[in-house]
């Protein structure tokens, strides 16, 4: 039997992805206004959007417990795996790394855990990379090391209406908030070591996708790329920023996911989402 890889729901993975590589997906817990759902199984994008377009909205969003991890491993290797790589968002933004690790203690040494220092298809993609190695027949140590491979050659930015959102959630400080709020500015952000910084400001939302697609050709260098595409109650900038980058990749952009991003995202980033992940091939 091969490696089992295991990811969370944040990875935002189309459904035949998740199916065609056998990965296992723990969903993390979103609570909108009291009401309590298992994301991307009872809580979909749709249900956060209308909650945080609301006037009075309480979000908040919480690791799975490191039980659902141990049951999740046990049964892996119970049905025959030889071992796991637990691939999850970054540990800057939740504790599911820790949760994840907690349980893989207690399994010994057939369990690995990656922080991917993303979230949605910066996760996506070393979960896929490790799920690809396991297929070809790696073992624990090689799968693992597809996996932070793959972080390595992975960068997101993304594009928020609003530092708001991040603020309530704690993910940016009050301060920074404040005076993009006060500017009237739009953000753009990425994660150079897990954390959510400010890597631009704009002054429309059609600039913001603009510099987008400027930052993920700059990302891109002159490697090979695969990309994901997210927004939130935005398809309109996910089709302008996909539109964009195929024009200006060219014959060096191959595989292409476009996905809404889930309930855990949206309560933290707010609607109006647009993200690009660029992964550079190997």
């Amino acid at each position: 039997m091969s490696v089992a890889v295991v990811t969370d729901s944040t990875a935002y993975l189309p459904p035949e992805l998740v199916h065609a590589h056998r990965l296992t997906v723990v969903p993390l817990t979103v609570v909108l206004n009291g009401a309590e759902g298992l994301e991307g199984v009872e809580t979909l994008p749709a249900d956060a959007t209308r909650v945080l377009g609301g006037r009075r909205v309480t979000v908040s969003t919480s690791r799975p417990a490191p039980e659902q991890f141990a049951r999740t491993y046990r049964d892996l290797l119970d049905a025959g795996a030889d071992g796991v790589v637990s691939v999850h968002l970054s540990a800057e933004l939740s504790g599911t790394v820790e949760a994840a690790r907690l349980a893989a203690a207690e399994l010994g040494d057939r369990v690995e855990v990656v922080d991917s220092r993303s979230t949605g298809m910066g996760l996506g993609f070393p979960a896929l990379a490790a799920a690809t190695a396991a297929a070809a027949g790696a073992d624990l140590s090689r799968v693992r090391q597809a996996a932070l491979d793959c972080v390595d050659r992975t960068t997101i930015y993304f594009y928020v209406d609003t530092l708001e959102f991040l603020r309530r959630g704690g993910r940016i400080n009050a301060a920074e908030a404040l005076l993009g709020t006060a500017l009237s500015v739009k953000p753009i952000m990425h994660m150079p070591d897990g954390a959510i910084v400010v890597r631009d400001k704009v002054r429309t939302a059609s600039r913001g996708v603009a510099r987008l697609v400027d930052l993920a050709v700059e990302a891109a260098g002159d490697a090979d790329v695969d990309l994901g595409v997210h927004h939130l109650a935005a398809p309109q900038r996910a089709e302008q920023l996909l539109t964009a980058l195929t024009e200006r990749l060219g014959d060096r952009l191959h595989d292409t996911y476009v996905s809404e991003a889930g309930a855990v995202v949206a309560a933290h980033a707010g609607p109006g989402l647009a993200s690009v992940v660029v992964h550079r091939r190997p």
